[in-house]
């Protein structure tokens, strides 16, 4: 019985058709579907694409061919063609990225360089006198600083203007990191107290930051690493904050050094009312005041103002009544009320006074009598505290009391 495929008139002799039982055809069980013809490496051309001249039977399908039709009367591949070649592409453009970026870093090192240690001088101010006890309101309203503004508001920034290498804005930027830092150094009631450092620490340079740290663990008296001449801190066994709202006086400047640094000059007296940290709190009498003269110059570069950080470059503090055999370098300690002088210290210095402040022959003043709150606040004079030592002032602070 012939088959569906079987030529009309059965197999012709000698072309093996006995052999079938031997060699049974192996391609009867194939079918022929739409995924075997796509697959085939030969596709014949439509009839249309038969009529041109020259034109071939048959074409290659190469493997970027790929469903899509080729463009008519054309052997060029169609659109799967195209995208499968973009893919190779992109394959090749990521390979070759990959091998350029792992041969060659891309980021490059901030600029700014090296920064310079900070260096401090805390000279504390031993009373003359005993000293005044009595509420906070009425020790501000009768001491030279009755008339400070509260907090931040003490602080204002000079008119702005811009520099040779600096635009306004950055100079703004820098005038506005400088008072960040004095409020977080001097203000911030946890840096006060010695419960934290970190906020002070945000805004340094990095190039600063082990000194700073050595600073806040192994405070010491050498003139780099006293945490007073980061910060406003008081030893927590000695005292503690009686009123929260500080009173601030002092001004603030810039000029440019360098095309790549503008420097930032800082000059202001912080006034606290301080009582008793051992023991129950002190009566309504038992404040006294704390007063803390800071001289700061920070340093700015262009990448200092994008992230904004400073460097601190030099720190000069006056901080009384102190006693002079105690050292200030790990927190302030401050003589409370009714507490006496307890050493005879140098000439006297006073921290309302105007002009820069005066540096004393060593590491301990004579705090003038004219700042307690007891006495009439006396005419804006240079003390007569005559130094024999340290930094000279930066020639750009403008006091401005």
């Amino acid at each position: 019985m012939a088959v569906p495929g079987d030529p009309p008139n059965g197999t012709p002799e000698g072309f093996g058709g006995g052999d079938d039982e031997l060699h049974p055809d192996e391609y009867r069980s194939v079918v022929f579907d739409e995924d075997f013809v796509r697959a085939a490496r030969l596709q014949e051309f439509s009839a249309q694409e038969r009529m041109g001249e020259h034109a071939r039977a048959v074409r290659s399908r190469s493997i970027w061919s790929g469903g899509g039709p080729p463009r008519r009367g054309t052997g060029t591949p169609g659109r799967g063609a195209r995208q499968g070649m973009l893919l190779v592409l992109l394959v090749a453009t990521a390979f070759a990225a990959a091998v350029y970026l792992g041969l060659r870093n891309p980021y490059v090192a901030p600029a700014g360089g090296y920064a310079e240690p900070l260096s401090s001088t805390v000279v504390p101010l031993t009373p003359s006198a005993a000293v005044p006890g009595g509420k906070p309101a009425d020790l501000y309203a009768h001491s030279p600083a009755a008339d400070y503004r509260t907090g931040a508001a003490g602080i204002t920034l000079p008119g702005v203007s811009r520099t040779h290498h600096f635009t306004e804005s950055q100079v703004l930027a820098a005038l506005s990191i400088a008072k960040d830092y004095l409020v977080q150094s001097s203000l911030d009631p946890d840096v006060l107290s010695g419960a934290a450092s970190r906020p002070v620490r945000m805004l340094l340079d990095p190039g600063q930051l082990a000194q700073f740290d050595e600073s806040m663990s192994s405070p010491s008296g050498d003139g780099r690493h006293a945490a007073t001449g980061w910060l406003v801190r008081f030893d927590p066994q000695t005292a503690a904050l009686a009123d929260t709202r500080v009173r601030v006086s002092g001004s603030l400047s810039y000029e440019e050094v360098s095309p790549e640094v503008l420097a930032v000059t800082t000059d202001h007296t912080f006034v606290y009312a301080v009582r008793g940290a051992a023991g129950p709190p002190a009566g309504p009498d038992g404040a006294s005041l704390f007063t803390v003269r800071r001289e700061l110059r920070l340093r700015f570069d262009h990448d200092d103002l994008t992230t904004r950080r400073a460097e601190l470059a030099s720190s000069y503090v006056m901080a009384g009544p102190q006693d002079c055999a105690a050292d200030p370098a790990a927190g302030f300690r401050p003589l409370l009320a009714g507490a006496g002088p307890t050493t005879v210290g140098p000439p006297v210095s006073d921290p309302y006074a105007s002009g820069h402040p005066r540096r004393t022959a060593g590491l301990c003043g004579a705090m003038d009598p004219s700042a307690d709150p007891a006495a009439q606040p006396s005419a804006a004079q240079p003390s007569a505290a005559q130094p024999s030592s340290g930094p000279p002032p930066p020639a750009s602070v403008s006091p401005g009391r």
